[in-house]
């Protein structure tokens, strides 16, 4: 499976993902582990002593772009684990196993257990806000506590290709530099200026439009969930979704409500919630294992 639609694109995105990654301000460690799908990219910053946070992106970004402007502090209270998704835009490779008979739950404990990880705390956002809820399904016995930012509950029915099409047209097809922002003023509340406003961002969220391989993570299959399965996860998971989220007002928000959900809304933040308000999100996960969450929507 090719994750980049040239070797040119490959090169350019990967370029920019390192020039992300030096602006993370923060010492940290590149390692590729080996799995039964290829190799897992992770990023690990912090006192490994710390309490260990293993951190997922979303679709068609990666980890360098995903944390920029929440690695540095995060590090001064975890070990953070911040993993490139197999199938995406990052320095994660695919193998032929991947394309046949991917199992994300495996993928994970094999990455896992290289990494000597055992009890985790968990955060992502978007596609990775569905990992997290995933993994934390499966392997409950793992998790301690779990973040989903820009995420909500996989259930109700959603299709979330149909509403990925709905906000990412038509700008996403024309990855002009106008188009590139008027998608990201699309993604995101008032701050988007953090996204517009840094050339380096701006020229790798444009690269990652014109050369990432969408199809690469189509063995990423998305699972609805039953009432039990959610109820199963709901005490141990807190969901951060801005009101100006696109995908929150195509049904995100509503199925948190709907489900009870431990859930904080953001008035002026958007699907880059954790870029956007990045004070505000980091000292929600500073703070999660000392949190006592309760089981209603704030």
């Amino acid at each position: 499976m090719k994750v980049y639609k040239s070797e040119k694109a490959k090169k350019r995105i990967l370029d920019t993902y390192n020039q992300l990654l030096d602006r993370w301000g923060v010492d940290k460690e590149e390692q590729d582990i080996p799995t039964t799908y290829g190799t897992t990219h992770v990023i690990q910053c912090g006192n490994k002593s710390n309490p260990p946070l293993v951190l997922f992106h979303g679709v068609g970004d990666n980890s360098a772009l995903m944390w920029l402007y929440n690695a540095r502090e995060l590090a001064r209270h975890f070990s953070i684990y911040a993993i490139d998704t197999i199938g995406g835009p990052g320095k994660s490779v695919p193998n032929r196993n991947y394309n046949t008979a991917f199992d994300v739950v495996r993928w994970l404990d094999e990455t896992l257990a290289s990494l000597q990880l055992d009890r985790i705390y968990l955060a992502g956002v978007s596609h990775g806000a569905y990992l997290t809820q995933y993994y934390g399904l499966h392997r409950p016995e793992k998790i301690i506590k779990m973040v989903c930012m820009a995420g909500t509950v996989p259930a109700g029915g959603s299709n979330p290709m149909k509403t990925m099409i709905k906000i990412f047209l038509p700008e996403a097809l024309f990855p002009t530099k106008n188009n590139t922002i008027k998608l990201l003023r699309k993604l995101s509340g008032k701050n988007s200026a953090v996204f517009t406003d840094n050339p380096t961002v701006m020229e790798h969220y444009q690269d990652l439009l014109k050369g990432f391989n969408n199809m690469a993570m189509r063995h990423h299959q998305l699972e609805q969930f039953s009432d039990e399965q959610i109820a199963a996860i709901r005490g141990k998971t807190l969901y951060l979704m801005g009101d100006a989220d696109p995908f929150a007002r195509l049904g995100g928000k509503e199925l948190l409500l709907r489900y009870k959900m431990n859930a904080r809304f953001f008035p002026n933040a958007g699907h880059g919630i954790n870029h956007e308000i990045a004070n505000e999100i980091n000292q929600i996960l500073i703070e999660m294992p000392a949190d006592q969450w309760n089981n209603s929507p704030a």
